[in-house]
Formats: structure tokens, sequence, C-alpha cells
């Protein structure tokens, strides 16, 4: 990078004198003397070789130089101010791109409501959202392809991350229309102890299958797994055709298949975790504004 010839400040002068056509008027503007002006203007002549500017008796006008020299001036100073801005407003985690893993569930409750709340807040932000489930997230994170992830039932303890819960929720029965408990308002856990089950793989979210099973082993049975798929639309489409029931998150209710019924799960006393995961000592300002943004919308909530 080569080293400027003129000083920034000497073009400044410059302009305003070229938009003033007067010392005086100048260089009450830039806030300063006229002899100081006159002498900024004076070092900007000696350095180019040829005055900038006529000075006649009572009038100033722009020699031929002057007028070559003003739009470079004016461009120079315009991007400065503009680079200026931009530096500040990064420095805030007012504009760039974050990326941000979420766990497919949470497309049906948090993550609508964040991204709209934060573009709002910071629409010079871009949002790059990859739909992970937990494990690769945890992975992501720790190799930088990832700044922030939205994950069901985070782990316990995870060196180099950090964890703040966004919302908890209850669960729900998913089951077959046709299923005997369909027509009940709500089901106790322990009726569906002969009933086959459809559930999520355990390494997508091992807390949260570990938390499914520990339900059911405290309702008195452990659920006979027959089948596993990786999202909840694919599990509610599986029980819609009849080859279990399932144990899900609320806001599953959401997916609106026919041929599946949500029913409440008694007791109601279960809740599941929802967490924004992120590096520990992260000092990136998108980072920290994305956490602000969701601290609000889990405030929000009751």
């Amino acid at each position: 990078m080569e080293r400027p010839e003129l000083p920034l400040q000497q073009l400044y002068a410059f302009a305003v004198l070229a938009e003033e056509l007067h010392f005086g008027h100048a260089a009450e503007r830039l806030g300063i003397a006229q002899p100081p002006l006159s002498q900024q203007i004076r070092r900007l002549e000696d350095k180019i070789g040829h005055p900038l500017f006529d000075r006649g008796p009572g009038r100033v006008t722009l020699t031929p130089a002057g007028q070559a020299l003003l739009p470079s001036a004016r461009q120079a100073i315009a991007e400065l101010t503009d680079g200026l801005a931009a530096a500040r407003a990064a420095g805030k985690g007012e504009v760039g791109r974050i990326r941000l893993g979420f766990a497919a569930s949470l497309a049906l409750t948090v993550l609508p409501e964040l991204l709209r709340t934060h573009r709002e807040r910071f629409p010079g932000v871009r949002m790059d959202i990859r739909e992970m489930t937990m494990a690769p997230q945890i992975d992501a994170l720790r190799e930088k392809t990832i700044d922030a992830g939205l994950l069901r039932e985070p782990p316990i303890d995870e060196p180099g991350l950090r964890f703040r819960t966004v919302l908890t929720e209850g669960f729900v029965a998913v089951l077959p229309t046709g299923h005997p408990l369909a027509t009940r308002r709500s089901v106790r856990l322990s009726d569906l102890a002969e009933s086959p089950f459809v559930l999520l793989p355990r390494e997508t979210g091992p807390r949260f299958h570990d938390q499914i099973i520990g339900l059911c082993q405290a309702a008195g049975f452990t659920p006979r797994v027959v089948q596993r798929a990786v999202e909840w639309q694919t599990v509610c489409a599986l029980v819609g055709a009849g080859l279990g029931v399932s144990l899900a998150p609320a806001s599953i209710r959401r997916i609106g298949l026919g041929g599946v019924a949500y029913r409440r799960l008694e007791p109601a006393t279960a809740r599941t975790r929802v967490a924004v995961a992120w590096r520990e000592g992260d000092g990136d300002p998108l980072v920290a504004r994305l956490l602000e943004t969701v601290g609000e919308a889990s405030a929000d909530r009751p």
C-alpha cells in the first residue's frame, strides 16, 4: 500500500474553499482562523506544484489545476467518510454476516420471531441460517463454521462453549388419528406403554432422547422403538401412517399432517429446554448483538 501523497486535512480544506470560494466563509465553516486555512492551501499548492485558486480582489476562483483536483478530493473524502461509518457499524455489530445453526423443530417456535426481530433491529446484518441437529452444531461451533446455534437440551458441560436458555416447552403425545387414545383431550404417559414408538435417533440429541426415555421409565415402562427418523416431520408422517406413537415438544403440533393427532401429556410437569450456544470468550460484536436479541425474546416469553 502506497503512502498517501496528500494529507486528507488539506484536501478537505481545499474542497470546502472550492465550495465557498471565500477564505473567510471557508475558515468559519472549518472552525479555524483564516491564516491557518491559507497556510494549508499554500502547502497543498506547493505539493502539487501549481496554484489551485486565483485570488483576486474580493473573489476566489478555481484554476484549471483546482478544477481537476476537486472531483478526486470529494471522492476521497466521501469514501473515507463511508469507510469510517462502516467501521463503526461493524464494531458495534450492526453490519456483517452471522452464521446461525438451528434445530429443525425450532423453525416452529423461536426461530421465525428471532430472525424477524434481529432483522428489524439490525437491517445491515445478514443472517446465514443452517439447519443442523445438535451434535453437528457443537462440532461446527468448535470448528468456527457457525457463530452461534439454537438447539434443544444442550449438553450440561461442554468445555469452551456457553449456553443460555431461550425457552422451555412441554410435551405432547403424537398419535395416529385411529389410535384409541386419540379421542381423549389428554393422555397419561403410562397409557402408551403397549404402543410401539417412533423416535429421533439418539445421536441427533442425546440429552433430549434420554429425557424421553426417562419420562417413559418414570411412567413404568421402556418404550419399544420400532422406527427412527431424523426430522420431526418424518416422525409425524410415520405416526400418521400407523407405525407407532411418539413424544414431542408441544410446538410440533404446528406440523399439520393428516392422520396425526396431538394430545396434551399428563402429567404436564416435564419440559424441554431450548438454548442458544456460542463460543466462550467470543468477542465478535455480531454475536453480542444476537445474544441481546435472544435475551429480549426470551424475556418476553412466559
